[in-house]
Protein backbone atom coordinates (compact mmCIF):
# COMPACT_ATOMS: atom_id res chain seq x y z
CA UNK A 1 0.00 0.00 0.00
CA UNK A 2 0.94 3.57 -0.31
CA UNK A 3 3.26 5.16 2.24
CA UNK A 4 5.79 7.92 2.92
CA UNK A 5 8.47 5.75 1.96
CA UNK A 6 7.19 6.32 -1.71
CA UNK A 7 6.58 10.01 -1.70
CA UNK A 8 10.16 10.15 -0.66
CA UNK A 9 10.85 7.75 -3.86
CA UNK A 10 9.32 9.97 -5.98
CA UNK A 11 11.69 12.93 -4.49
CA UNK A 12 14.84 11.05 -5.00
CA UNK A 13 14.08 9.54 -8.52
CA UNK A 14 12.86 13.10 -9.36
CA UNK A 15 15.95 15.09 -8.21
CA UNK A 16 18.05 12.83 -10.09
CA UNK A 17 16.64 13.35 -13.52
CA UNK A 18 15.84 16.87 -12.89
CA UNK A 19 19.01 19.13 -10.86
CA UNK A 20 17.01 21.69 -9.80
CA UNK A 21 15.27 21.46 -6.50
CA UNK A 22 12.55 24.43 -7.30
CA UNK A 23 10.92 22.15 -9.79
CA UNK A 24 10.04 19.77 -6.92
CA UNK A 25 9.94 21.93 -3.98
CA UNK A 26 8.63 25.51 -2.58
CA UNK A 27 12.15 27.30 -2.21
CA UNK A 28 11.08 29.32 1.18
CA UNK A 29 13.30 32.03 3.13
CA UNK A 30 14.43 29.07 5.05
CA UNK A 31 14.76 25.68 3.12
CA UNK A 32 12.95 23.57 0.33
CA UNK A 33 9.35 21.93 1.27
CA UNK A 34 7.11 19.84 -0.83
CA UNK A 35 4.18 22.07 0.42
CA UNK A 36 4.15 25.34 2.19
CA UNK A 37 3.39 24.87 6.37
CA UNK A 38 0.46 26.16 7.59
CA UNK A 39 2.19 28.32 10.30
CA UNK A 40 3.93 30.35 7.52
CA UNK A 41 2.85 33.23 5.42
CA UNK A 42 2.25 31.90 1.89
CA UNK A 43 4.32 32.92 -0.60
CA UNK A 44 3.57 33.53 -4.06
CA UNK A 45 5.30 30.50 -6.07
CA UNK A 46 3.89 28.13 -8.49
CA UNK A 47 6.04 24.79 -9.11
CA UNK A 48 6.47 24.19 -12.50
CA UNK A 49 6.34 20.75 -13.56
CA UNK A 50 5.66 18.75 -10.22
CA UNK A 51 2.25 17.46 -10.92
CA UNK A 52 3.01 15.55 -14.86
CA UNK A 53 5.95 14.04 -12.64
CA UNK A 54 3.62 12.62 -9.91
CA UNK A 55 1.22 11.48 -12.27
CA UNK A 56 3.43 9.51 -14.33
CA UNK A 57 4.86 8.34 -11.44
CA UNK A 58 1.62 7.34 -9.60
CA UNK A 59 0.25 5.63 -12.78
CA UNK A 60 2.87 3.67 -12.87
CA UNK A 61 3.03 2.59 -8.89
CA UNK A 62 -0.43 1.59 -9.57
CA UNK A 63 -0.01 -0.42 -12.94
CA UNK A 64 2.73 -2.31 -10.82
CA UNK A 65 0.39 -2.79 -8.04
CA UNK A 66 -2.16 -4.35 -9.91
CA UNK A 67 -0.57 -5.82 -12.98
CA UNK A 68 -0.75 -9.41 -10.55
CA UNK A 69 -3.82 -8.83 -10.24
CA UNK A 70 -4.63 -8.67 -13.95
CA UNK A 71 -2.15 -11.61 -14.87
CA UNK A 72 -4.43 -14.02 -12.63
CA UNK A 73 -7.34 -12.71 -14.27
CA UNK A 74 -5.76 -13.66 -17.91
CA UNK A 75 -5.79 -9.62 -18.23
CA UNK A 76 -3.36 -6.92 -18.83
CA UNK A 77 -2.99 -4.37 -17.16
CA UNK A 78 -2.11 -0.53 -18.66
CA UNK A 79 -1.56 2.76 -18.71
CA UNK A 80 -3.17 5.64 -21.01
CA UNK A 81 -5.54 3.12 -23.01
CA UNK A 82 -7.92 4.82 -25.50
CA UNK A 83 -10.89 3.62 -26.79
CA UNK A 84 -12.92 5.91 -29.34
CA UNK A 85 -16.33 3.93 -28.44
CA UNK A 86 -15.84 5.08 -24.73
CA UNK A 87 -14.43 8.69 -25.33
CA UNK A 88 -11.52 8.09 -24.05
CA UNK A 89 -9.03 9.40 -26.51
CA UNK A 90 -5.39 10.62 -26.37
CA UNK A 91 -5.82 13.65 -24.89
CA UNK A 92 -8.24 11.79 -22.08
CA UNK A 93 -7.55 8.20 -21.83
CA UNK A 94 -7.49 5.54 -18.83
CA UNK A 95 -5.11 6.13 -16.52
CA UNK A 96 -5.19 2.65 -15.79
CA UNK A 97 -7.32 -0.71 -17.02
CA UNK A 98 -7.79 -4.19 -17.08
CA UNK A 99 -7.34 -5.56 -20.89
CA UNK A 100 -7.45 -8.87 -22.26
CA UNK A 101 -5.65 -7.81 -25.24
CA UNK A 102 -1.80 -6.11 -24.60
CA UNK A 103 -2.71 -2.78 -27.16
CA UNK A 104 -3.05 0.63 -26.21
CA UNK A 105 -5.39 0.98 -28.20
CA UNK A 106 -8.62 -0.88 -27.30
CA UNK A 107 -12.43 -2.09 -28.31
CA UNK A 108 -14.70 -1.19 -25.63
CA UNK A 109 -15.58 -4.66 -25.30
CA UNK A 110 -12.19 -6.06 -24.41
CA UNK A 111 -11.80 -3.38 -21.42
CA UNK A 112 -12.76 -5.65 -18.05
CA UNK A 113 -11.80 -2.09 -15.51
CA UNK A 114 -11.30 1.26 -16.10
CA UNK A 115 -9.04 3.14 -12.95
CA UNK A 116 -8.93 6.42 -12.69
CA UNK A 117 -5.78 7.81 -10.92
CA UNK A 118 -5.73 11.08 -8.26
CA UNK A 119 -2.76 10.33 -6.31
CA UNK A 120 -0.31 12.85 -5.53
CA UNK A 121 2.25 14.04 -2.60
CA UNK A 122 0.48 13.85 0.71
CA UNK A 123 2.54 14.41 3.62
CA UNK A 124 5.40 17.38 3.70
CA UNK A 125 8.92 17.25 3.81
CA UNK A 126 12.01 18.85 4.03
CA UNK A 127 14.76 18.83 1.40
CA UNK A 128 18.54 19.77 2.26
CA UNK A 129 20.59 20.30 -0.84
CA UNK A 130 23.74 20.08 0.73
CA UNK A 131 23.22 16.14 2.13
CA UNK A 132 20.66 15.71 -0.60
CA UNK A 133 18.61 13.95 2.97
CA UNK A 134 14.57 14.41 2.08
CA UNK A 135 13.01 14.70 5.53
CA UNK A 136 9.25 13.73 6.43
CA UNK A 137 7.93 17.02 8.91
CA UNK A 138 4.40 16.31 8.90
CA UNK A 139 0.84 14.97 7.43
CA UNK A 140 -1.23 16.09 5.46
CA UNK A 141 -2.91 18.57 8.00
CA UNK A 142 0.01 20.27 8.76
CA UNK A 143 0.56 22.20 5.73
CA UNK A 144 -1.37 24.39 2.69
CA UNK A 145 -2.08 21.65 0.08
CA UNK A 146 -4.79 19.83 -0.23
CA UNK A 147 -3.36 16.74 -1.97
CA UNK A 148 -5.10 13.68 -4.49
CA UNK A 149 -8.99 13.41 -2.97
CA UNK A 150 -8.99 16.11 -0.70
CA UNK A 151 -8.74 18.64 -3.68
CA UNK A 152 -12.41 19.48 -5.15
CA UNK A 153 -10.89 19.36 -8.37
CA UNK A 154 -9.79 15.87 -8.59
CA UNK A 155 -13.01 14.22 -7.31
CA UNK A 156 -15.11 16.59 -9.67
CA UNK A 157 -12.58 15.88 -12.71
CA UNK A 158 -13.17 11.97 -11.83
CA UNK A 159 -16.86 12.06 -11.55
CA UNK A 160 -16.99 14.06 -15.15
CA UNK A 161 -15.27 11.27 -16.74
CA UNK A 162 -16.56 8.62 -15.55
CA UNK A 163 -20.21 10.10 -16.54
CA UNK A 164 -18.99 10.63 -19.87
CA UNK A 165 -17.55 7.06 -20.16
CA UNK A 166 -20.37 5.75 -18.35
CA UNK A 167 -22.98 6.81 -20.85
CA UNK A 168 -20.59 6.46 -23.95
CA UNK A 169 -22.54 3.19 -25.52
CA UNK A 170 -24.21 0.66 -24.05
CA UNK A 171 -20.89 -1.27 -23.87
CA UNK A 172 -19.73 0.94 -20.99
CA UNK A 173 -22.78 -0.15 -18.98
CA UNK A 174 -20.94 -3.19 -17.89
CA UNK A 175 -17.41 -2.09 -16.95
CA UNK A 176 -16.26 -1.25 -13.27
CA UNK A 177 -15.12 2.13 -12.90
CA UNK A 178 -12.75 3.09 -9.78
CA UNK A 179 -10.98 6.06 -8.55
CA UNK A 180 -7.52 5.44 -6.67
CA UNK A 181 -6.27 7.85 -4.45
CA UNK A 182 -4.00 8.23 -1.38
CA UNK A 183 -5.31 10.66 1.02
CA UNK A 184 -9.00 10.51 2.65
CA UNK A 185 -12.07 12.73 1.08
CA UNK A 186 -13.64 15.52 2.73
CA UNK A 187 -16.91 15.81 4.28
CA UNK A 188 -18.63 17.43 1.93
CA UNK A 189 -18.28 14.79 -0.70
CA UNK A 190 -19.04 12.06 1.38
CA UNK A 191 -22.70 11.70 0.63
CA UNK A 192 -22.14 12.14 -3.77
CA UNK A 193 -19.71 9.61 -3.06
CA UNK A 194 -22.11 7.01 -1.63
CA UNK A 195 -24.80 8.29 -4.09
CA UNK A 196 -22.62 7.91 -7.02
CA UNK A 197 -21.67 3.91 -5.34
CA UNK A 198 -25.12 3.40 -5.37
CA UNK A 199 -26.50 4.55 -8.37
CA UNK A 200 -24.11 2.42 -10.47
CA UNK A 201 -21.91 5.43 -11.97
CA UNK A 202 -19.04 4.58 -10.18
CA UNK A 203 -17.95 1.52 -8.55
CA UNK A 204 -15.71 3.51 -5.32
CA UNK A 205 -13.46 5.75 -4.38
CA UNK A 206 -10.47 4.57 -2.68
CA UNK A 207 -7.51 5.37 -1.02
CA UNK A 208 -4.47 3.57 -1.05
CA UNK A 209 -3.15 5.24 2.17
CA UNK A 210 -3.82 3.40 5.51
CA UNK A 211 -2.02 5.94 7.49
CA UNK A 212 -2.23 9.45 5.73
CA UNK A 213 -2.80 10.67 9.88
CA UNK A 214 -2.49 9.56 13.33
CA UNK A 215 -5.40 12.09 14.10
CA UNK A 216 -9.09 11.54 12.79
CA UNK A 217 -9.75 11.53 9.64
CA UNK A 218 -12.84 9.78 7.42
CA UNK A 219 -11.77 6.06 6.85
CA UNK A 220 -14.95 5.09 5.07
CA UNK A 221 -18.07 6.34 3.84
CA UNK A 222 -21.96 5.43 5.40
CA UNK A 223 -22.61 3.38 2.28
CA UNK A 224 -18.39 2.36 1.54
CA UNK A 225 -18.59 4.28 -1.64
CA UNK A 226 -15.53 5.79 -0.27
CA UNK A 227 -12.68 3.58 1.36
CA UNK A 228 -9.36 3.09 2.82
CA UNK A 229 -7.68 -0.15 2.34
CA UNK A 230 -5.12 -1.40 5.33
CA UNK A 231 -3.98 -4.49 3.38
CA UNK A 232 -3.40 -5.79 -0.13
CA UNK A 233 -5.65 -8.94 0.17
CA UNK A 234 -8.97 -7.18 1.11
CA UNK A 235 -8.15 -5.04 -1.81
CA UNK A 236 -7.56 -7.78 -4.17
CA UNK A 237 -10.56 -9.58 -3.03
CA UNK A 238 -12.36 -6.41 -4.19
CA UNK A 239 -10.95 -6.14 -7.09
CA UNK A 240 -11.59 -9.95 -8.02
CA UNK A 241 -15.73 -9.57 -6.75
CA UNK A 242 -15.85 -6.60 -9.33
CA UNK A 243 -15.02 -8.15 -11.81
CA UNK A 244 -16.08 -11.56 -11.43
CA UNK A 245 -19.76 -10.01 -11.16
CA UNK A 246 -21.65 -9.76 -14.45
CA UNK A 247 -22.72 -5.72 -13.87
CA UNK A 248 -24.87 -3.38 -15.35
CA UNK A 249 -25.46 0.12 -15.47
CA UNK A 250 -29.26 1.37 -15.83
CA UNK A 251 -30.63 4.56 -15.54
CA UNK A 252 -33.89 6.53 -16.11
CA UNK A 253 -36.46 9.50 -15.64
CA UNK A 254 -39.81 7.70 -15.94
CA UNK A 255 -43.27 7.78 -14.85
CA UNK A 256 -44.35 5.19 -11.82
CA UNK A 257 -46.91 4.02 -14.23
CA UNK A 258 -44.73 3.23 -17.09
CA UNK A 259 -42.12 1.38 -13.92
CA UNK A 260 -44.85 -0.52 -12.96
CA UNK A 261 -45.76 -2.26 -16.57
CA UNK A 262 -42.02 -2.52 -16.99
CA UNK A 263 -41.32 -4.36 -13.70
CA UNK A 264 -44.76 -6.11 -14.38
CA UNK A 265 -43.42 -7.71 -18.34
CA UNK A 266 -40.37 -8.59 -16.95
CA UNK A 267 -41.45 -10.62 -14.18
CA UNK A 268 -43.56 -12.78 -16.67
CA UNK A 269 -39.85 -14.65 -17.69
CA UNK A 270 -38.26 -17.81 -16.11
CA UNK A 271 -35.91 -17.03 -13.93
CA UNK A 272 -34.18 -14.26 -12.72
CA UNK A 273 -31.23 -13.37 -15.19
CA UNK A 274 -34.22 -13.56 -18.18
CA UNK A 275 -36.03 -10.99 -15.75
CA UNK A 276 -33.46 -8.66 -15.64
CA UNK A 277 -32.15 -8.64 -19.48
CA UNK A 278 -35.98 -8.20 -20.20
CA UNK A 279 -36.27 -5.27 -17.61
CA UNK A 280 -33.11 -3.67 -19.21
CA UNK A 281 -34.68 -4.65 -23.11
CA UNK A 282 -37.65 -2.61 -21.86
CA UNK A 283 -35.89 0.32 -19.90
CA UNK A 284 -33.76 1.04 -23.51
CA UNK A 285 -37.36 0.67 -25.93
CA UNK A 286 -38.47 3.34 -23.30
CA UNK A 287 -35.93 5.68 -24.00
CA UNK A 288 -36.62 5.55 -27.78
Amino acid sequence: MWSNNNEIEFFTKSLEKFSAPEKLFYNLNFGYFAYIPKNVDSESQVIQGRNSLIGQFTEKWCKDVFSPLASELGLFALNGVQCEELELTSKSPADLAFCSTNSINQKAENIKLIVEIKMSIVSNYRFYPESNKIEYIGDYKSHKGNPSLLRSDSVLKAIGKSLNIRISSNTARKIPIIIVGNSPITDNYSDKVDLLKTSGVIQGFISMNQNPTTSTYIKNTQKKGFRTYSNFVTFKDWIYDLLNTELNYFSSMISKKRLGEIIQMSNSESDLVNKAEKFLSLLDDNHE
